[in-house]
């Protein structure tokens, strides 16, 4: 992975052109705390631009200090979006782009530097990490980040770091399928369902941080969405996780967080499936080299596994 500070938009076009590896993250750095000026763009600006903000998570800094009694960081917040009228339709070809549907516009700022980073995984790698290959639906979806990006270099600032990486894990996504008796009532098995994860989950110390009725949003919105009788992504954190990487020198780490999984029911199924980025992703693109991390990035992986087949559900 490197690290490179550019400036300007002329630095971002000769960035491209330089082949050290594969754009994994972007971050735009504002000199000094712009907490308000960030606030100010997830909670007014973004929806001007056709992004909807879902589950906002400002200052997990805060509760850091709270429950692990100190924080190497002033601020770090998860806020999720998604263009909803854009990837809609992208859903329909491509159901696998949930697993960064919301993505995460994060925002962090160390202690120890009067700098505020506000960024996102690129929009090419979360479709290399979600597989998708149909080159119109990946056209489509990148085209929906110049004008966010736009937007925060003016609103925070117009540094920009890269970070950039190698590859990809050989499966960067974990994907399961869930087979259920199809009876007169989808609603109630997937109440039923919802309910039962979201339990299993809890009791293994795991925070719902998000929930977004795909369907209904795209109903809502008089977007067709006939393919699917259902479709929701989950956003989840394990607290005690993010902050051993988060808040102990990794805080950029954080644009991966939370993971998005994915459900949906094609119409007419039995079946329901599921995806999310592993989280091995996150030392592959963010190239974290720290053990303790990694060993806990494995057993994580290993963990949400073992939760959804105890669920019943087949991993793919």
């Amino acid at each position: 992975m490197f690290n490179r500070l550019l400036m300007g938009a002329a630095a971002l076009s000769l960035a491209a052109s330089v082949a050290f590896g594969a754009q994994g993250a972007k971050f735009y750095i504002g000199d000094g705390d712009k907490e308000k000026a960030y606030m100010d763009m997830v909670n007014n600006k973004i929806s001007t631009i056709g992004f909807v903000l879902s589950d906002p998570h400002e200052r997990i800094n805060d509760a850091y200090k709270t429950k692990y009694g100190g924080t190497n960081l002033d601020n770090l917040g998860f806020f999720s979006v998604t263009k909803d009228a854009a990837v809609g339709p992208l859903l329909l070809k491509e159901p696998s782009l949930g697993g960064f549907s919301p993505f995460n516009l994060h925002v962090w700022k160390k202690q120890s530097e009067d700098k505020t980073y506000v960024g996102h995984i690129t929009p090419e790698t979360m479709l290399d990490i979600t597989g998708v290959k149909d080159a119109d639906v990946r056209a489509k979806f990148i085209a929906t980040f110049p004008e966010l990006d736009k937007m925060i270099e003016k609103e925070i600032g117009s540094k920009v770091q890269i970070v950039e990486y190698s590859a990809l894990p050989a499966k960067p996504m974990m994907t399961f399928e869930l087979p259920f008796e199809r009876g007169a009532s989808l609603d109630g098995f997937i109440a039923d369902f919802q309910g039962k994860f979201e339990e299993k989950f809890e009791e293994n110390k795991y925070i719902i941080a998000g929930y977004k009725d795909i369907k209904g949003s795209m109903t809502d919105a008089n977007i067709e969405f006939g393919r699917f009788d259902a479709y929701w992504v989950y956003s989840l954190c394990h607290f005690k996780f993010s902050e051993g990487i988060f808040n102990q020198g990794r805080p950029d780490a954080g644009a991966l967080a939370p993971c998005s999984m994915y459900m949906y029911v094609e119409k007419g199924s039995n079946k329901v499936m599921i995806g999310m980025p592993r989280l091995a992703t996150w030392t592959a693109v963010m190239g974290i080299k720290d053990q303790k991390m990694n060993d806990s990035i494995i057993a994580l992986d290993k963990e949400i596994v073992k939760i959804m087949t105890e669920l019943g559900a087949k991993e793919l």
